[in-house]
């Protein structure tokens, strides 16, 4: 199994690889389901992400099936379920890196500041539940002079929505700060522009 630090390093190349349109006979595009795989999964890290059509992991970093471990869920939130299948990875399969995702144009944080500065009683509760754990991370910014430039504070808020995410994971599960302290688990939060294709390694 790759170190964080090599696996890190594969998921830069292969998103420089999308960037610039470079295709891969060993990516997901060139790969069909195989007997190995059949048998086992080996991924490399593992990618919390949102569930936006315009990111989907595999494709943005250029990898084959089997390569990534990924969990989607609007606003790539933490909850117990995102935890749970985190720490199933990690001790299952020895991945060593996980990737907080988030994007540009991220629909769950615009849900949240709509939320916040013009409040309705007529949200789904279900939406309401993702509104509450992106909360937190975004209400010190309303407090700011972003609050006055919308396109300002919505990046900044997708940005501390994921640093918020690498804190909840690093400190909510005994079991991931065990493997961080002994064994080598990393931690990171990424960007994806959906403007550029770009993924911005933000927070390592």
């Amino acid at each position: 199994m790759l170190s964080a630090a090599d696996a890190l390093a594969r998921l830069k190349l292969g998103n420089q690889d999308f960037v610039n349109h470079v295709a891969d006979s060993d990516t997901l595009a060139g790969l069909g389901a195989s007997a190995e795989l059949v048998q086992e999964q080996r991924p490399f890290a593992i990618i919390l992400g949102c569930s936006d059509a315009r990111v989907p992991a595999e494709i943005v970093f250029n990898q084959g099936l089997g390569d990534l471990f990924v969990i989607r869920v609007a606003g790539n939130i933490v909850a117990p379920s995102q935890i749970g299948s985190i720490e199933f990875a990690a001790e299952m399969f020895g991945t060593r890196l996980v990737v907080v995702l988030g994007h540009t144009q991220c629909g769950a944080i615009k849900a949240t500041l709509d939320q916040l500065q013009q409040p309705s009683e007529k949200q789904s509760p279900n939406l309401r539940s993702i509104v509450d754990r992106v909360r937190p991370s975004v209400d010190a910014l309303l407090r700011t002079d972003l609050r006055h430039d919308h396109a300002a504070l919505s990046a900044a808020a997708v940005r501390a929505n994921v640093e918020k995410s690498v804190d909840q994971l690093g400190h909510s599960s005994p079991i991931l700060e065990h493997l961080i302290q002994t064994d080598g688990l990393r931690i990171v939060g990424a960007e994806y522009s959906v403007e550029t294709g770009a993924v911005d390694f933000f927070s390592e």
